[in-house]
């Protein structure tokens, strides 16, 4: 298993280096991103455009969303407990060496379940929306809510790998289960899922809520930071 074990060094390595950029502004950005609830305003909307675009099947839709993220959640939760691998906050090794903001997690980092959730909204709701537009952008937000594990010093490069294959998968299953269940139970219903899509003007204004929501957290973080609260 000496390949096994030189990809994880390699890993290791990696980690350190992407974690040794940071300062206390960036800090205080990362701290943000990776909360959950910075990202409400930015749920809300899609879930809005979800109930006005598919309207009666609307309510199945967010059930196979929700099915997702509580399967991408609880199985990343499994393999942590399962594999074992240390975060990098707790590897007795590089531990002293991690830049590490606020929190350290449980003891497991691999796979993340930030990735996990992440890229599983990506997928389900890009498959809904068919939107290009709107893909790049949830893509953007789903790599920038992983990295900011990393950053924070609580997951390594392939836990977070790990993690976006996994909600990948997952996202894609969903998505076919709910093709499943309307071709078998909602077929007769408008409107068709396959036929209807996120148009520009909607994928604009959940673009707009994102921008929002990032110039609100870097001018929170200037703020806090320019009067010495930080």
């Amino acid at each position: 298993m000496d390949w096994l074990q030189n990809i994880l060094e390699l890993d290791k390595e990696f980690f350190l280096y992407l974690n040794s950029f940071h300062n206390d502004f960036w800090d205080t950005i990362m701290l943000m991103i990776t909360r959950k609830e910075t990202w409400i305003p930015f749920y809300v909307v899609i879930l809005y455009f979800i109930i006005n675009n598919y309207r009666l099947k609307a309510l199945s839709i967010m059930v196979f969303l929700a099915l997702s993220i509580l399967l991408s959640d609880q199985i990343s939760g499994f393999l942590k407990e399962s594999i074992q691998r240390f975060r990098p906050v707790y590897d007795p090794v590089i531990g002293p060496l991690v830049h590490n903001v606020l929190r350290k997690g449980s003891e497991y980092g691999f796979v993340s379940s930030h990735a996990a959730n992440g890229f599983a909204i990506f997928i389900f709701t890009s498959r809904i929306f068919k939107n290009p537009n709107y893909r790049y952008l949830i893509l953007f937000w789903a790599v920038l809510f992983a990295y900011s594990r990393i950053y924070s010093g609580v997951h390594y490069p392939l836990d977070i790998i790990g993690g976006a294959v996994l909600g990948w998968g997952i996202g894609e299953l969903c998505f076919r289960l709910l093709m499943f269940f309307e071709n078998r139970y909602l077929i007769s219903r408008p409107p068709e899922i396959a036929k209807t899509q996120l148009n520009n003007s909607q994928s604009q204004t959940i673009l707009l809520v994102f921008a929002v929501l990032m110039f609100t957290v870097f001018s929170v973080s200037g703020i806090l930071h320019h009067y010495g609260y930080l």
